[in-house]
């Protein structure tokens, strides 16, 4: 068995790939990472956007679809070709589970963020079109968005609930889970296991922007040392205190009910979990992020790190009260991590919509390329 697999039969803990390209998909490459241990993959319109830019298997492709539809329309395909693909390949895991794991993600347009309605149409829709039991559409945990992901949960579509950075923020979005549930259920179904959720917990960001902020902040402490010991250890501290939260939630009557008919957990996932800081482990945001009901989604890099030189030990809930001690010391600092977390999702959205933008515009210059204009 690879460390992959250790991780999940030892730990219950996921491991699945931020990273999906079309050469991959036909050369082997993903279905040797499967083989290696990787249980699930989630792509974003930046993932996609390095993708479409950075090789050719997408040319002829394009080059038929813009002869009959927009440059958009044509992207979309793209995706939803891919991640069928993708899903195809899952889809084995998906079977072996029990439908518990063997998923794949494809984000709703970056745009519609801060658009509750035209998310929730733009969901249904996608889920809709890529057809596929093991797909999981990914809502980002925008206040706005929040009911979107009630509404598709209610509908029995299953979701990957991204770009969360608080653990207030997590707790609605574990309301939205849990209320989802009980009106699918309320609607009359029967078997709640048709329904699976992530919510995916962005770390070393966190970590990138507390930093800065305990820098700016360490003058003007009595003991600046002691504040600077702190950089690098916020994003694991917030990610256990979440995973807290969890435990706390999916237990007692309200959650007993739901499982009374088949309901899932929903998994906290661990993102962005390669490490942005060089002086930091390159495995600081997975080796210390270990537990059950979890999965932690990573960059291949990060896989390949993972299977060369990671551990496999129960770390999640490790070190619970310093967790809280650290956050009251960087609270009596001035650092608001509720204002770090709206910063990182302002720029995660922003960074997002970027990347689809700038996607576009090259598309847009392919187009006129290919059809001499």
């Amino acid at each position: 068995m690879t460390i992959l697999q250790d991780l999940f039969a030892q730990q219950g803990q996921s491991p699945w790939l931020d990273n999906l390209r079309r050469d991959w998909i036909q050369d082997g490459t993903m279905a040797d990472w499967v083989t290696k241990g990787i249980r699930g993959v989630t792509s974003n319109p930046t993932i996609f956007a390095k993708a479409i830019e950075g090789q050719d298997t997408y040319d002829e492709q394009f080059a038929s679809l813009i002869t009959s539809g927009t440059v958009e329309d044509a992207y979309w395909t793209l995706v939803v070709d891919d991640i069928q693909a993708a899903l195809e390949i899952l889809r084995p895991v998906f079977d072996e589970s029990n439908g518990a794991d063997g998923f794949v993600s494809v984000e709703v347009a970056p745009s519609l963020a801060h658009d509750t309605e035209g998310t929730t149409a733009a969901a249904r829709a996608l889920h809709i079109r890529v057809d596929r039991p093991n797909v999981l559409i990914k809502i980002p945990a925008t206040q706005e968005c929040i009911p979107s992901i009630r509404e598709m949960i209610s509908e029995g579509r299953s979701v990957n609930v991204t770009l969360i950075f608080s653990v207030e923020r997590y707790a609605d979005v574990i309301e939205a889970y849990l209320s989802g549930l009980e009106a699918y259920a309320a609607s009359g179904a029967n078997d709640l296991s048709n329904v699976d959720s992530v919510a995916s917990f962005f770390i070393s960001r966190v970590d990138t922007e507390v930093d800065k902020r305990i820098e700016a902040a360490a003058a003007n402490t009595a003991d600046p040392d002691a504040l600077l010991a702190a950089r690098g250890q916020a994003a694991v501290a917030q990610a256990r205190l979440a995973y807290q939260l969890f435990l706390e939630k999916f237990s007692g009557p309200r959650w007993e009910a739901l499982a009374a008919k088949g309901a899932r957990v929903q998994r906290p996932l661990w993102a962005s979990t390669s490490t942005k800081n060089p002086a930091y482990p390159d495995l600081a945001y997975v080796d210390s992020l270990i537990g059950p009901n979890t999965v932690n989604t990573m960059p291949d890099g990060t896989v390949a790190n993972f299977l060369d030189h990671g551990t496999v030990s129960r770390t999640i809930d490790t070190g619970i009260d310093g967790a809280k001690a650290l956050m009251s010391q960087l609270a009596a600092a001035g650092i608001d991590m509720e204002d770090v977390a709206e910063t990182l999702e302002r720029e995660g959205v922003a960074s997002f919509a970027a990347s689809f933008d700038e996607l576009m515009e090259i598309l847009a210059e392919k187009a006129r390329k290919l059809q001499g204009t």
